[in-house]
């Protein structure tokens, strides 16, 4: 069964994010009135696995594999099945 994986990775609260910083910045200029801005990635990720549980157990080692620093990152998994 195919299913996409969308894999969310931001930093750990008390991490500097000098890329959101500057956004924040920027925005403020602009006349936006943002408090705060972070900065992450996400991955959208199909696979082929036999079930929801194993797709997100391969998400979970590719985020500890390469995805996501355990020191600094934390990240999310969302699973859905492909029709």
């Amino acid at each position: 069964m195919r299913y996409c994986l969308r894999i969310e990775v931001s930093l750990k609260a008390g991490h500097s994010d000098p890329e959101g910083e500057t956004t924040s910045n920027t925005l403020k200029e602009l006349g936006y009135g943002v408090d705060a801005v972070r900065i992450g990635k996400v991955y959208n990720v199909v696979i082929e696995a036999g079930s929801q549980k194993e797709a997100r157990s391969k998400a979970d080692e590719m985020c500890r594999r390469l995805l996501a620093n355990p020191t600094k990152d934390d990240y999310a998994v969302t699973v859905e099945e492909m029709r």
